[in-house]
């Protein structure tokens, strides 16, 4: 089958991280427009509506409605800035993955530095202290390998963290929206017994979108059922954990300490920078703060760039596109 041309807008700053070379990874007979956020330049709305393929990651009632679009494609895999209702009865709603690998290097990362505290060490070393010296009873560390991870979501990214996790010998526990039989899980639940997993696990990881069902999910029952000891890590969305209940639980020292990716503030194109909650969470000794960077890797882009180019291949054949969230009619 002939391939249909197709013109192809890439909408924002985000979507601009993935644009470098995509020519290379589709065919000529297609065109492609850099548009901004904001739409405002002369012919940018002009542009987006007529264009044929969408790449972004927001759709809403204050944008222009890509009224000719047969694929809105976001280059991540949250979609929870689109509204579906917004696209023509024509249109396929698509994501893209391809930070799973990425994202489980992040926690393994997380995990490893409590257990094997190398900067510590050095630094202390440095300093004519022998803090971790063997041999000494006070120098005893832990180990990874005798822990139990507690993934809360069983998608991509918890998947991935799974085959690592049992690499380091850990034992896996998984809650889930359905029941889990899988061979990398020894223990799971569904979320209507959330509080018993978030007992069983040494450290929970966070993966889940961000839907109705999930805003809010990890509130401040489930953070009380955690070990005192544990750890939370969040590399879903902010705002599956409860914002004002994850401060009072570390603040308090309820709960371990958390690693926490995703976050409840982010910057705009207006302000570049911003506080990430409205809790002061930076005054906190027992969080380990990052910017939103667990999946950002030169891997995940190219991933994403591939899984986009072949899905825009497959519409301009004719063929069943991936990573479909909503189909034809």
């Amino acid at each position: 089958m002939n391939a249909q041309p197709l013109k192809i807008v890439f909408h924002g700053q985000n979507a601009a991280n993935f644009r470098l070379g995509f020519e290379a990874l589709i065919g000529p007979q297609h065109s492609i427009a850099d548009l901004s956020d904001a739409l405002d330049r002369p012919g940018e709305r002009e542009q987006y509506e007529s264009a044929d393929v969408v790449i972004g990651i927001k759709l809403n009632e204050s944008m222009p409605a890509p009224r000719k679009a047969r694929l809105f494609h976001a280059p991540a895999a949250g979609t929870d800035a689109v509204n579906p209702a917004l696209l023509p009865a024509s249109c396929v709603l698509a994501n893209c993955f391809g930070h799973e690998n990425a994202i489980a290097e992040y926690v393994m990362a997380a995990l490893l530095m409590r257990h094997v505290p190398l900067a510590q060490a050095d630094q202390d070393l440095r300093q004519q202290r022998w803090t971790f010296w063997a041999g000494r009873q006070a120098a005893l560390r832990t180990e990874m390998g005798a822990q139990t991870l507690g993934l809360l979501g069983f998608g991509h990214i918890a998947q991935t963290i799974a085959h690592r996790a049992k690499a380091f010998g850990m034992c896996v526990h998984v809650a889930n929206r359905s029941p889990i039989a899988h061979p990398l899980v020894d223990q799971s639940w569904t979320l209507d017994n959330l509080k018993d997993f978030m007992a069983s696990a040494d450290t929970v990881v966070v993966s889940l979108p961000l839907t109705d069902n999930t805003l809010g999910l990890v509130d401040a029952p489930a953070l009380a059922a955690m070990r005192p000891d544990a750890l939370l890590v969040n590399v879903g969305r902010g705002a599956v954990i409860d914002e004002q209940a994850l401060y009072k639980a570390l603040a308090g020292r309820q709960i371990g300490g958390a690693v926490i990716d995703t976050w409840y503030q982010y910057p705009t194109p207006t302000q570049t920078e911003c506080a990430p909650s409205k809790f002061d969470f930076a005054a906190l000794d027992n969080v380990l703060m990052t910017p939103h960077m667990s999946g950002w890797t030169a891997g995940t882009v190219r991933r994403r760039q591939e899984t986009l180019a072949d899905n825009i291949g497959r519409l301009s054949r004719g063929e069943p596109l991936v990573n479909v969230l909503r189909g034809l009619p």
